[in-house]
């Protein structure tokens, strides 16, 4: 049987409808797995029990998060913010995370890992960052790999793509800032923005701040070996 995937969904502020972009849902079909798309659970027991029936756990981007979650104020650059999702992710993140089930966050996603991993993030890299940043809102096609990526050797995404420099497409304004033990940063910009955390404990726990599922439909190799290992991991976990 194919991997049951859970991949988080979308909201817009009104809270009507759930919404997954469709390259989300063909990254993962493409890799061999069955995505589900997931709506907010409040319960405790509902969020057990998709926990224990999840193979893995896709975390997609989307909107801002709450800086209150790692006990901020709110800077005045912080976009939309939809508690709800906020609180259902973060709250899946640590029991899949207590599982040692597999996790593959992007862009929102790998920022969400990081808080539920007992991380921060910057609300905003372009008023909180030091230095000269690079333009991590592209203005280009969304495939288009704008930057480069400098990867930590030996580590998981290292292993994963064979690489040590990834081009990379670049959608966000915000980004992780602190990053605890067992996770380590395994990529960065040269601007130094993290671009890529993992943990050292589980066999596959990755979070990247780009949008592979955009780079995937073009047969990047490296974003397609990224999706078929989270799968194959998945599958026999």
């Amino acid at each position: 049987m194919k991997p049951l995937i859970g991949v988080t969904s979308s909201m817009e502020i009104d809270q009507s409808y759930y919404m997954v972009h469709s390259d989300n849902a063909n990254a993962i079909t493409q890799a061999g797995g069955m995505p589900v798309m997931l709506p907010y659970l409040g319960k405790e027991e509902d969020v057990e029990e998709i926990s224990a029936r999840l193979d893995g756990l896709y975390a997609t981007g989307g909107y801002d998060i709450d800086p209150t979650l790692f006990d901020e104020e709110p800077h005045p650059n912080l976009g939309t913010i939809i508690p709800a999702r906020d609180a259902f992710e973060i709250t899946l993140m640590k029991k899949l995370l207590e599982l040692g089930k597999p996790i593959l966050g992007v862009c929102r996603g790998a920022q969400t890992l990081n808080i539920a991993a007992g991380g921060d993030m910057y609300q905003d890299i372009y008023a909180q960052a030091d230095g000269d940043l690079l333009q991590h809102q592209q203005k280009a096609p969304k495939e288009h790999g704008s930057h480069f990526v400098h990867v930590l050797e030996g580590s998981l995404l290292h292993k994963l793509t064979g690489k040590t420099k990834l081009r990379v497409n670049s959608r966000h304004h915000q980004a992780n800032r602190k990053v605890i033990e067992p996770f380590q940063i395994s990529g960065k910009a040269s601007d130094g923005i993290i671009e890529a955390i993992e943990s050292k404990e589980h066999s596959f726990v990755l979070g990247l701040q780009w949008h592979p599922e955009s780079m995937a439909p073009t047969n990047d190799e490296a974003s397609l070996r990224i999706y078929e290992a989270f799968i194959k991991t998945s599958k026999s976990n």
